[in-house]
């Protein structure tokens, strides 16, 4: 019998592709694959991690031209100081053009009314809506993705909206071998979502490896707290501890920001991004999960916000 050698250093196998690089890889593609298609798109902006790795990619991706569309804040007037600081500093420092969306004069003016809870997360939806149509924009990026909740999971990378921006699952196309069908009817609008196959953990990988800042409360800080619905809150304009409620200065960070009235802290001794990285990798419960009271008021709390047309 003939013995057949293998060689052993072969230059025909190509190397292997870094997760983090395909998921850059196809982030990139994505945000151009919009920039030609579309004719007004936006980055929906909170401040939050995953829309900063969302600005991140979008100055990779047009690099060195700047960015060709702007920022939209849907601001509720319930948000951490240290997040608008942050928003602020990073529309500066790339010269970005920021449009807000304020809740709060839309309450000033009667359009929306205070909900008895506090909250007004649900209440971004309308000036969300309103912001999109007045500006005119086509394309919606947004940091959403599959793994934070059920609802997320169901939405393909391109979106459609119908002209009042509302989601309906069944009218949801097909993205067969990563080709996108941005089609739509006058008035209507495509959401963008092209960090849907990250995870919490590759997000902060990514941070680690391009050196992303963020804001602080990510990290682990001092901060005055009280307990309610198994979740730590803190004290702001939205209002404070209720009757029997204690509070109390913890070691905490923030998984997620979002308005402050229903968005938990977590008891955190991760100070850096290694330590988060860490504690990420042995976590079962994904930030929206672990943190947003929103998300508890039924199973179905963030697939009927979704379908009436919040993000």
């Amino acid at each position: 019998m003939t013995t057949v050698e293998l060689p052993t250093d072969r230059t025909d196998v190509p190397p292997q592709v870094d997760n983090l690089d395909a998921l850059e890889s196809e982030a990139i593609h994505i945000f151009r694959e919009v920039a030609g298609e579309f004719d007004r798109p936006v980055i929906l902006f909170s401040g939050g991690k995953d829309s900063t790795v969302l600005v991140h990619l979008a100055l990779k991706a047009f690099w060195p031209a700047p960015v060709p569309f702007p920022l939209l804040h849907v601001d509720t007037g319930h948000n951490f100081p240290e997040v608008l600081a942050f928003r602020d500093e990073l529309v500066e420092r790339h010269d970005l053009r920021l449009v807000v969306a304020s809740v709060q004069d839309y309450i000033d003016d009667g359009r929306l009314q205070e909900r008895a809870d506090g909250t007004r997360n649900p209440l971004q939806t309308t000036p969300l809506l309103d912001g999109i149509s007045e500006n005119r924009f086509d394309a919606v990026f947004g940091g959403g993705r599959r793994d934070e909740e059920r609802a997320r999971a169901k939405e393909r990378i391109f979106s459609l909206r119908n002209a009042f921006g509302q989601w309906d699952p069944r009218r949801q196309r097909p993205e067969l071998w990563n080709l996108y069908n941005g089609k739509h009817r006058p008035g209507e609008h495509v959401r963008v979502f092209p960090l849907s196959n990250w995870t919490e953990l590759d997000i902060w990988r990514y941070i680690q490896r391009e050196k992303i800042e963020l804001p602080e409360i990510y990290y682990a800080h001092r901060r005055e707290v009280f307990l309610r619905d198994g979740m730590w809150l803190t004290s702001g304009p939205w209002g404070g501890p209720r009757d029997g409620e204690v509070a109390a200065t913890r070691t905490v960070r923030y998984r997620t920001v979002g308005d402050g009235s229903c968005t938990g802290a977590v008891e955190s001794e991760a100070y850096t991004v290694d330590d988060v990285i860490a504690e990420v990798a042995a976590s079962r419960l994904t930030e929206r999960g672990a943190t947003r009271a929103d998300d508890r008021i039924s199973e179905a709390a963030m697939e009927d916000r979704k379908r009436e047309g919040y993000f």
